[in-house]
């Protein structure tokens, strides 16, 4: 009698994540050229592909991007430090203490639906018109994020898992610790990813309001000599830079949370 052999099924190729994630930014630039090279994307509303480049090499030869690019970044990451230092502490009592959900979640729900660049004019009639404001307006724009989706998350912990890590004899720290803190942590990596976003939404208005560099006033200072070019690599700038940082959270998110199986699309 025959004897079957199964089969093995043939191999798919896979292309590497990080080249997946490059797709959508490629056929947004190949639309730009091909929109270009045709004429439907007006020269004088956008800067042709081929001007961009060479402002960016411009800028990059004298450079005068890369100083304006040092100053965006440490503002992000004093304004994104302090940010998510305030609303993971803010969280954390709010959502492990019922006092303090009492005091914190109600006014922290009244702040974050003002709208944070109106909040300028206050600002700098309270900090001035130096670094401050523009560091507290990032802080501020990345607390809410941060706290929302952490305290949700805590709030959102399994009760069959703190009863059964209770019956197992762990007190309350223990339980905070080993089940409610990593549980909560896919919804602080959640709000970890838009605080980053927020943090170069909200530069991009405090770098343009009585500032001397930074991206935004690169910016600013383009748009009053009509340069698109140079106003389109800041835009680019900022594009990556928000591409960049949300693919490092992710890959945090992704080494912390390897304990966690999730769906994989196919």
């Amino acid at each position: 009698m025959a004897r079957l052999v199964p089969v093995p099924a043939p191999s798919r190729f896979r292309v590497p994540p990080g080249l997946r994630r490059l797709l959508g930014p490629a056929w947004l630039l190949a639309f730009w050229i091909i929109g270009s090279r045709i004429g439907l994307i007006s020269e004088k509303m956008l800067a042709p592909p081929a001007e961009v480049w060479a402002a960016f090499q411009d800028l990059v030869s004298s450079g005068e991007l890369q100083h304006h690019l040092w100053v965006s970044l440490q503002r992000v990451g004093t304004g994104l430090t302090i940010g998510i230092t305030v609303g993971v502490t803010l969280a954390l009592l709010a959502g492990l203490f019922r006092i303090g959900e009492d005091l914190i979640d109600g006014p922290m729900q009244i702040l974050r639906s003002l709208p944070v660049l109106a909040l300028v004019p206050l600002m700098i009639f309270w900090l001035g018109i130096g670094e401050e404001p523009k560091i507290a307006l990032v802080s501020l724009g990345v607390t809410f994020p941060v706290y929302i989706n952490t305290f949700a998350a805590i709030r959102g912990v399994d009760a069959g898992l703190v009863e059964a890590a209770r019956t197992f004899g762990l007190r309350q720290p223990g339980v905070v610790r080993h089940v409610v803190l990593p549980g909560a942590l896919p919804g602080f990596f959640t709000g970890l990813r838009f605080a980053f976003a927020v943090s170069w939404l909200v530069l991009v208005v405090a770098e343009q309001v009585n500032a001397t560099s930074g991206i935004g006033y690169l910016m600013m200072t383009a748009r009053d000599f009509q340069r698109t070019d140079i106003m389109l690599v800041g835009l680019l700038v900022y594009g990556s830079l928000g591409f960049l940082s949300d693919t490092i959270v992710r890959l945090l998110e992704r080494s912390a949370l390897q304990w966690r199986r999730s769906f994989t699309p196919a």
